[in-house]
């Protein structure tokens, strides 16, 4: 665990940390102006996965949180009118999720379920399911804080939330336990060796840390006694912790993803903007910063003694989704920096709602859903040019 740095002096370090950061971002946004999106040649072709297992936060969570007691929920209209049967699944978008597109794109299946509360088939456990959590970070504290998010968060202080009900949502330790019982439900329907089979030659996707640095270190107070740099360290051991563990629990084909512009989200412009609402530079500094710092430990630990046999990749998310912010024309958009729902300065989740927040009249000229989440139509944009990259 990195150490802890007080605050009381860590002008330096924040100066060099921002320094490094612009060097990198200034980078980023060159190479997203100079060249097509996708940079780097195919990876070589793998064998076609059996199931497809999703862990992470509410970009890839497709509707865990409707069986816990949280707010962070949005099974409800608009969310999913555009999906099959204008269902509200409980998605964070108006249809598929990347989890779904990835899925489909495999050959798997069209969606990826939601390993609470829902009827699973034989077949929805053979082939994957999302243990993933609307809410959740690497650091475990950030689960607790969904509520102190939403209370300390300047446009929602006025909004009424029932004090009574519990707001924790899943830890990433909460989802490895759910897929050892998962693990169990497996091989009494596959039995023992086809159950193994299924669980070390599948495809584990890992979606998650945005809420970490957006919503735990830069909007509350609770791990200030981290400076930036020293949180992003800690941020990125829990990350590997995770992947250690999933890789002990049976997992060789892990994709991590980095975290997006986050300082470019509709949310983060609103709270940190200014009255322009522009892309927040420090919010972007310190996703570039730790997305280089997981990009290496990702590396380091692919295919090691430690891991022997992993096939660990780490996707950028940050470069592709920066320039279809910045360049909205090249990918069809009329509007990226708020979302299609309200206004979409701060509608999400229960602020998003048929009843006070209707949505846009055309999703597919908005990148953002929400505040927070993108449209079925920018998710399918930006998981094109990361199969196309990374391969499948």
């Amino acid at each position: 665990m990195a150490s802890k740095r007080m605050a009381s002096g860590p002008a330096i370090t924040i100066l060099v940390v921002t320094a490094m950061a612009v060097v990198l971002h200034r980078t980023t946004v060159r190479a997203a102006a100079s060249v097509p999106a996708v940079a780097a040649p195919p990876a070589t072709k793998l064998p076609r996965p059996p199931a497809l297992f999703v862990f992470g936060d509410s970009i890839v969570d497709p509707g865990n949180n409707n069986a816990i007691t949280t707010l962070v929920r949005c099974n409800f209209p608009p969310y999913g009118q555009d999906f099959p049967g204008h269902n509200a699944t409980g998605r964070f978008s108006n249809g598929k999720v990347p989890s779904d597109i990835l899925a489909s794109r495999l050959g798997i299946k069209e969606y990826v379920p939601a390993y609470l509360g829902t009827e699973l088939s034989h077949f929805d456990l053979l082939t994957g399911v999302s243990f993933a959590s609307g809410g959740c970070g690497f650091d475990p504290l950030t689960a607790e804080l969904v509520l102190c998010v939403l209370t300390t968060t300047p446009y929602v202080r006025g909004f009424q939330l029932t004090s009574s009900i519990h707001q924790s949502v899943l830890t990433m330790d909460n989802q490895l336990d759910l897929f050892k019982e998962y693990k169990g439900k497996l091989e009494r329907i596959a039995g023992a060796p086809r159950a193994a089979d299924i669980v070390s030659t599948s495809l584990y996707m890992v979606v998650t840390g945005t809420d970490d640095l957006a919503n735990t270190y830069f909007t509350t107070p609770f791990r200030r006694d981290y400076d930036l740099q020293s949180y992003i360290e800690f941020v990125v051991q829990c990350a590997v912790d995770f992947i250690q563990k999933l890789y002990g629990q049976g997992a060789r084909r892990i994709n991590i993803a980095g975290a997006p512009p986050i300082g470019c989200v509709p949310s983060q412009r609103t709270n940190a903007g200014g009255l322009e609402r522009d892309c927040v530079a420090l919010y972007n500094q310190a996703a570039v910063v730790f997305n280089a710092a997981l990009e290496k430990e990702i590396k380091r630990l692919n295919g090691s003694e430690a891991l022997p046999g992993s096939v660990l990749k780490y996707i950028d998310l940050y470069t592709p989704l920066l320039d279809m912010i910045q360049r909205p024309d090249a990918y069809g958009f009329d509007v990226t920096n708020r979302g299609c729902c309200g206004t979409g300065v701060f509608e999400v989740t229960l602020m998003c709602n048929r009843y006070t927040a209707h949505a846009c009249r055309d999703p597919s000229k908005f990148l953002f859903w929400d505040t927070y989440h993108l449209t079925e139509r920018g998710y399918n944009l930006l998981m094109a040019q990361i199969i196309n990259r990374y391969g499948l």
